[in-house]
């Protein structure tokens, strides 16, 4: 018999395909996920938590930075260190004190420009100033220098090193247990729910598997693009990346195994039942994950690089996430069967499908299509009532910024020493104002510094000082050193010199940014340009109040854009767009009085709305993308009434479980003791639950049937019967 005439080695080629496809992913991303995974605990070497770094280049505090490494002659990060005792200090304490600032130049990683000591006029506190260089690591530098110092201090006297290199090593640590701690409880809250929704033990493993290969295989990316210098990487982005791709990836394969369960009760082939669910899945995971790199890639358009950053990182996370539920878990569920639901395995059973109908008849979901059904009017307006009450705590939220001894919770070596400073020292001691200004104009700008009550004190820099600096005032720049010396000539670069102010509050006070605000107005038209710390937090605020004003409505007008080519109408999509924009108001209220109430916050960072929103909005339509197609995909067999009721009795779970588990992802980010992912975390959990429970099972699904076929305008299915 001639091999075209053998029926059998057609069939055998299938069989020995379904086989080596399925294993030939698996093996795929297994060695990415190999390259990947030893990456978690390197993602500091190619992230900066420097907030310098992610301002507009045009911005003048980025101009600022980039000229003071000239002036300066080096990026050093300067360190304060400020110790304090109950009683004034003896001579012998002052010495004491300063030999051991002195020998921090020992440390690897200081500079060798150490300030003397200082003595406050109180006498009961010194302060001294320390450069660190750019390369080293911060963290370790500034935990040396406190280990350090408090070996060498006197009884009775405590030491504190602040300054914009206490406050980052703060943050450093901060961000110290994202690749573990994070990822530990995150990954721990998913299998927990998994096991609870599914009461299986291999299916949760593979579940989370799928996820956790996904994120591997981003950050092998991720981490390569950024040591490229093509994307920049903060602790900040990193742990929303963590948490997007296994809460999106884990929410894909709910869907993908909730279809494929499906399939096993009428396919007794599971390679037919796996292609059943992948074409029933592709639509709704593609559709939901688009509008969700469509929404994070909108925020290339921000003025803010930390934001335009997250955008493609994410995207890339969500891309991950997509294929790894659309290729692995199909690959993974391919090889094992029905044995992947044990012990509950779903049974063949056709005849019993059909007389269901296709869909639930008893449980929560079924009775509540029928609630719907019949009180759909009632249910949507009580729905959008309560909602719309929850908006009005919006009112209550302050997103105009905080302190930067604020951005860290819990206890702060550095927030501690800020607040010694101030009660010993003017306020701003360390961080200065910095302008850099045409030399002509050098006494013009002094003089405006000098009149401002918020400037202490005004210096020059001056390379022929011992301290680098000269003083400055109203009769000019002054000797350093004897009296009746000679002035030190002012450091020129390109026609500039840098003059200094010392602020009477905390760099990171309101009323330090009101300093700043009013120096900028003083001398605009003279060619200066001010930065320094508080300028930083100036232009980051600014920026993030742009950002929101513009970004909020791109996002909102592509997603509907998305949702009218998948939906084929009008309509649908608005009304799904305005419940899900009701929502993020609702979210926004309750966490700003949660945020005032509860937690005490300070305030919070302008990018929190926008954050929130991008979350929230691009997720939250992703729950209606996954009920919606569902209900499309009835209404054309039953009927718009009919299909709402099937669509939500069939989805309801799932959608649920998806939704528990994004919840759960996110608030793990509370874990980090940073105050911006705790108001995020809080923010994106509650929002996603009010989603899930409120705006899906209720308030879409009442709206919905109430409009009827309406609801499909202009498309032929909003011409049909029902």
């Amino acid at each position: 018999m001639t091999a075209s005439n053998n029926p059998a080695r057609p069939r055998g080629g299938r069989r020995a395909l379904r086989v080596l496809l399925p294993a030939l992913i698996i093996l795929g991303w297994l060695a990415a996920a190999s390259f990947g995974g030893p990456l978690f605990g390197k993602v500091d070497e190619v992230s900066s938590n420097d907030r310098t770094a992610y301002l507009p280049a045009s911005s003048d505090s980025a101009r600022v930075q980039e000229l003071q490494t000239r002036f300066a002659g080096s990026d050093e990060i300067p360190a304060i260190v400020v110790a304090v005792s109950d009683e004034k200090l003896t001579d012998a304490q002052r010495s004491t004190l300063s030999d051991a600032v002195a020998s921090t130049t020992d440390i690897a990683g200081v500079g060798d420009d150490v300030s003397p000591a200082l003595a406050s006029e109180d006498g009961k506190a010194i302060q001294a100033f320390i450069p660190i260089r750019s390369g080293a690591d911060l963290g370790d530098v500034v935990t040396g220098i406190r280990t350090h110092l408090e070996d060498a201090a006197p009884a009775g006297v405590t030491v504190y090193v602040t300054g914009p290199a206490g406050f980052s090593a703060d943050l450093v640590a901060g961000f110290a247990g994202i690749d573990g701690i994070l990822l530990g409880v995150a990954l721990a809250a998913v299998l927990v729910i998994l096991v609870l929704v599914y009461r299986s033990l291999l299916l949760p493993i593979v579940v989370l598997a799928t996820s956790l290969f996904a994120l591997c295989t981003a950050l092998l990316l991720v981490w390569w693009l950024a040591k490229w210098g093509v994307l920049l990487l903060s602790g900040q982005t990193q742990g929303i990346l963590f948490i997007l791709v296994i809460g999106a990836a884990t929410d894909y394969a709910l869907l993908f195994v909730s279809r494929f369960r499906e399939a096993l009760r009428v396919e007794q082939d599971r390679a037919k039942a796996v292609l059943s669910a992948w074409k029933g899945s592709f639509e709704p995971i593609v559709a939901s994950g688009g509008t969700v790199i469509a929404g994070l890639l909108c925020l290339l358009l921000s003025d803010l690089k930390s934001n335009s950053a997250l955008g493609p990182v994410a995207a890339i996370g969500i891309v991950f996430a997509m294929l790894s539920a659309l290729t692995l878990l199909p690959a993974l569920l391919m090889a094992f069967g029905r044995a992947a639901f044990w012990p509950r395995r779903p049974r063949f059973d056709p005849e019993a499908v059909a007389a269901e109908g296709g869909m639930p008849t008893a449980g929560v979901w079924a009775r509540l299509a029928d609630l719907i059904r019949r009180r759909s009017r009632v249910i949507w307006i009580a729905t959008t009532l309560v909602l719309a009450v929850g908006t009005l705590g919006v009112l209550q939220l302050d997103a105009s910024g905080v302190p930067q001894s604020d951005l860290v919770l819990g206890s702060s070596q550095a927030r501690d020493g800020q607040k010694i400073l101030g009660e010993h020292f003017p306020g701003g001691s360390g961080s200065p104002v910095q302008v850099v200004a045409p030399k002509a104009a050098l006494q013009d700008v002094a003089d405006v510094l000098l009149a401002d009550s918020g400037i202490d004190g005004v210096s020059v820099t001056a390379k022929d000082s011992p301290s680098g600096t000269a003083p400055v005032t109203a009769e000019g720049v002054q000797p350093v050193g004897r009296p009746g010396s000679p002035a030190p000539e002012p450091t020129v670069v390109d026609g500039d010199v840098m003059l200094q102010g010392t602020l009477t509050t905390a760099a990171d006070s309101a009323a330090a940014e009101d300093t700043v605000r009013r120096i900028r107005a003083a001398v605009h038209g003279t060619g200066a340009v001010v930065g320094g710390v508080t300028a930083t937090a100036v232009d980051t605020d600014d920026a993030s109040l742009h950002d929101r004003a513009l970004i909020i409505p791109v996002i909102l007008l592509v997603i509907l854009l998305i949702l009218m080519m998948l939906l084929r109408a009008i309509v649908a999509p608005v009304l799904l767009i305005a419940t899900t924009v009701l929502s993020f108001g609702t979210a926004m209220g309750v966490s700003a009085l949660v945020f005032n109430g509860v937690f005490r916050f300070a305030g919070a960072d302008p990018a929190v709305p926008l954050y929130g929103f991008v979350f929230l909005v691009a997720l939250g339509i992703d729950y209606n993308i996954f009920l919606m197609t569902r209900v499309r995909e009835e209404s054309r067999r039953h009927g718009t009434r009919e299909g709402v009721r099937r669509g939500l009795a069939i989805t309801g779970g799932v959608i649920t479980s998806a939704g528990l588990v994004l919840a759960t992802t996110f608030a793990a980010l509370a874990v980090i003791p940073i105050l911006f992912l705790a108001q995020l975390a809080f923010i994106v959990a509650f929002g996603v639950l009010l989603d899930t429970f409120v705006v899906r099972s209720l308030l879409v699904p009442a709206l919905v049937h109430d409009l009827g076929r309406a609801v499909w305008w202009p498309s032929k299915l909003s011409r049909g019967e029902r």
